[in-house]
């Protein structure tokens, strides 16, 4: 009797162990179980919609930008190869002013000044589409602008101040066209700073 008793004790014992551990293996530690609270929820929720609107309207500003540029730069090329139209007309001018023959004719001027008109009405066309030529008298030479073609010697005026056009350059609003042909001025060469060259080279 004894032993039987002992056997029970110790398959109870066993059994209770075994549902102990059932139990302890179906609950979550604390940190699991513990769920957000309202306030975190909603703070979350805020979080989010808050980036999504920062992205909207990241979004907006650059199709805004897009469309803009369309409409103003849309027309580039085409402006830029109507250039082409006034450059020739001022090289005829230039061209039949220069004519030996041409100026023995009487109506040289009255032709002269249908150009000039033509001319004028041209560049007028162009500047109501905000195509306006770049400036360069007494500027000085600037890349963004310009594009120096040569190099004269003066002494009279800084290094680097345009000194003649050879072809005008011209801006669409503030977008570069085609940078202004120049000719600038640098400093003349003197025989006392060759021989400084030389001593330096030595």
């Amino acid at each position: 009797m004894g032993e039987i008793n002992k056997e029970e004790k110790i398959k109870e014992t066993l059994k209770k162990e075994q549902n102990e551990t059932i139990d302890a293996s179906d609950k979550k530690p604390n940190e699991e179980i513990k769920e957000k609270t309202l306030g975190e929820k909603l703070e979350e929720s805020e979080e989010k919609l808050l980036r999504s609107l920062a992205e909207i309207e990241n979004q907006r500003r650059r199709f805004e930008k897009e469309i803009k540029d369309a409409f103003e730069f849309g027309s580039f090329n085409f402006a830029k190869e109507s250039l082409a139209i006034l450059d020739n007309l001022q090289r005829a001018k230039e061209a039949i002013k220069s004519d030996e023959k041409l100026k023995e004719n009487k109506d040289l001027g009255k032709f002269l000044d249908n150009i000039n008109i033509i001319e004028k009405d041209l560049i007028s066309i162009f500047e109501k589409n905000r195509i306006k030529k770049v400036d360069v008298k007494n500027k000085k030479f600037d890349p963004n602008f310009h594009q120096a073609m040569s190099e004269i010697e003066d002494d009279n005026n800084e290094p680097g101040t345009i000194l003649h056009e050879l072809q005008a350059g011209y801006m669409l609003a503030d977008r570069l066209l085609r940078p202004s042909l120049v000719s600038v001025s640098k400093k003349k060469f003197q025989k006392g700073e060759k021989n400084i060259d030389k001593k330096e080279a030595k």
